[in-house]
Formats: C-alpha cells, structure tokens, sequence
C-alpha cells in the first residue's frame, strides 16, 4: 500500500486550503455564533468542483478518484472550515448525490446530479426516525405503491440539510414484515405535497448545519423516483458508509492539524513563570498526544479510501476501527487543546472552543461508538 500522494494530489490541496482561506473560512466564527448555514460558501464550493468531485464530467463532476476526493476534505479542516459547513458536504455529496449517482437511472441521474454537483440544489438523505438510529430496520416509514407512483408516511429524525435541501433520498419500508430485506430508497423533492421539513434543531455544535425532522403525510412520488429495485435500500445505506468512514471523516482529521498549529503557536507565545508555556512538560504531552491521533487517523481514514480505490468490498471491522478512534479519541485531544489555551479556550474568540463544540458529534453521528464496538467485537 502506497501512502504517498501524487504532486498534483498535493498541488491541489494546496489549492483548496488557499481557496478555503480567503472564501469561507473569513464568515466562520459569525456564522457559528448566529447558527447560520453559509450559502455563499456552499455555491463556491460548487463553484471550485469540490461539491462534485468523484462524480463524472458528464454529469458535471470532476472525475477524480476516493483519495482525491477525501483529500478536499482535509483540506477544508486544515484551513480552518467549520464542522457545520463540511457536515452539510458530506451529507449533501455522499449520502445524497452519491446514492443517486450510484442506484438512480440515467434520467435520474442527468437530472439531479448536475445541479447537486454545482451546488445549484442541496441535497439530504432521511435514514434515521425518532425511534429508529442504530436499529435501522425498526423505521415505521412506509411507501405503499399505488399505480405508478408511492405514497410516503412517517417521519424521518436529525436530518443534516433537512430544512435547506432541495433533494431528499428517503428510505422507506415497503414491506414491513422484511425487516432490513423490506427497505427501498427514494427521490422526494422539496415542494412535494405532503413532504414538509421542520423547524431547524438548536445544537451544542455544528451549528452552521441545519438539522431537522423530515415529514411525509399520503406524500405521492413517481414511481420512476426509486433508486434501484424494492428491498435494496438497506444495501444502499451501508454503501454510504464507506464514505463517512472516509470522506466525511477527512475533515475531523484536517481539523486536527488547523488545532495543533493552533495550540503550538499559543504555546509559543503565552508567557507564564517567566517562559514561554511551551517549554513545560504538561504542555508538551498535550501538543505530542494531538500530532500521535491526527496521524492515527490520517492512516485509518486514508486506507478506507485506498482500499475503495482499488475496488476492494468494504472490510466492515476496519471501517468500525476508523470510526470509533476518530470519533472517541477526538474528544480528549480537542479538550486538551481548550485547556491548553486556559480562559481564552472558553471563549467564542479562539477557534478551539468551536472545534471541541463540533467534535463532539464525532463519537455520536453516522453510527455511536457502542454500535462501533458491538460490530468490532462481532467481527472478531
């Protein structure tokens, strides 16, 4: 396995760390603290490619393969991206568009991945129900064939993009006594009758994304709008997983590296007891225990994305592995970095009280760190 990146690998995430610098990274901090998603940010974004990046140039994309595409990723965190904004990415390209792009007709793919590649259309996917996360196959969504269209009931629960998104790939259970067997996936459009979002929920982090409840009352599709055929859903959803063990990881590891120049450069230059604080033992072990998880997980991310490259199926217990250490010990090393910064890394000024709000979703979304464990211990 060849961890090496290409120079024009390299050239380009320079690029997307220059263009993060001057185009989004400006409206952070006023964005996280009025809880608004930047729509000029995520228009450029498209502007730049990175929205539709492994998508084909057919279709508007940028044709580049997994690594490159999670590359952009880190990029966004090394820059200094909000968690909010690289959340509603993630959840807009991969969990969204992918899934079309991937299961959708030809029809269904000249029509909504162009614009969802550009940014012209946001884009969501309502999997999780408020009495359905980990336990997928208990969902009480239904879709009832009726002639050539399906009719939707239920609601969908903590749906990144909810109340912004113009697309929504929804799965619903079109047989209920299957279990996992009896989930199909579909296309709902925003303006749908009976397909309403609610209101935005208030969250300790990620603020800049909007979250909600996704709702379907007798909601009338085409029939023509189901990704694959009936009872695949549950497949599809799994096949996400590869990218947020991958490309929806990236920036969490990106960030990390933003938060140890950070915390070196205050250690640098705040002076206590006559010296800088840099040059204490405790101070030390925080900055080399920062550097040992961001390079821990640079590798696990990165092989997932390798490995997908190469066309390998996903290896389940590896997958769990990345996303239980970035999740779990993500949350130590960005509380190291608020100590570290004593009463100014409490405050809303330094970038660090922000990062240790969003990482903290990191052991809780895409798959808790329990459900992680269960799956590794299974597998063993």
């Amino acid at each position: 396995m060849d961890f090496a990146f290409t120079r024009e690998q390299l050239m380009f995430k320079k690029e997307v760390i220059r263009f993060a610098r001057k185009e989004i990274v400006p409206r952070v901090q006023a964005h996280d603290l009025e809880s608004e998603f930047d729509f000029e940010s995520f228009r450029k974004m498209g502007a730049f490619g990175i929205l539709g990046m492994h998508f084909p140039e057919s279709l508007g994309g940028g044709g580049a393969d997994v690594v490159t595409t999670v590359l952009a990723g880190e990029a966004l965190g090394e820059a200094g991206v909000d968690g909010g904004l690289t959340l509603a990415y993630g959840a807009h390209s991969f969990l969204c568009a992918d899934t079309i792009f991937r299961h959708g007709s030809e029809d269904l793919q000249r029509q909504f991945i162009p614009p969802l590649a550009s940014g012209e259309r946001i884009g969501c996917m309502g999997l999780s129900e408020p009495e359905a996360g980990s336990d997928v196959a208990s969902m009480t969504t239904t879709a009832v064939r009726s002639g050539d269209q399906y009719i939707l009931n239920g609601t969908k629960m903590w749906i990144t993009n909810g109340p912004i998104a113009d697309v929504a790939v929804v799965y619903a259970k079109t047989d209920p006594d299957a279990q996992h067997a009896g989930i199909s996936a579909f296309i709902v459009e925003k303006g749908t009758p009976g397909f309403t979002a609610g209101r935005p929920l208030i969250k300790m982090g990620v603020r800049t994304s909007k979250t909600s409840e996704l709702v379907f009352k007798d909601c009338a599709i085409p029939a023509a709008n189901r990704l694959g055929n009936e009872g695949e859903g549950f497949l599809m959803a799994m096949q996400t997983v590869e990218w947020d063990r991958s490309a929806l990881l990236a920036p969490f590891v990106g960030a990390t590296t933003y938060l140890l120049k950070k915390c070196a450069t205050y250690a640098r230059g705040r002076h206590q007891f006559g010296r800088p604080i840099g040059h204490f033992q405790a101070i030390k072990h925080k900055l080399a225990d920062i550097r040992i998880f961001g390079e821990a997980a640079r590798a696990l991310v990165y092989r997932i994305a390798w490995c997908k490259d190469q066309g390998r199926p996903l290896n389940h217990l590896e997958a769990a592995v990345a996303k239980l250490f970035v999740g779990d010990w993500s949350l130590p090393v960005t509380n190291d970095a608020v100590t570290l910064h004593g009463g100014y890394g409490y405050t809303h000024e330094f970038d660090v009280e922000r990062i240790f709000r969003d990482t903290r979703l990191a052991p809780i979304g895409g798959g808790t760190s329990e459900i992680q464990k269960m799956i590794i211990a299974r597998l063993i």
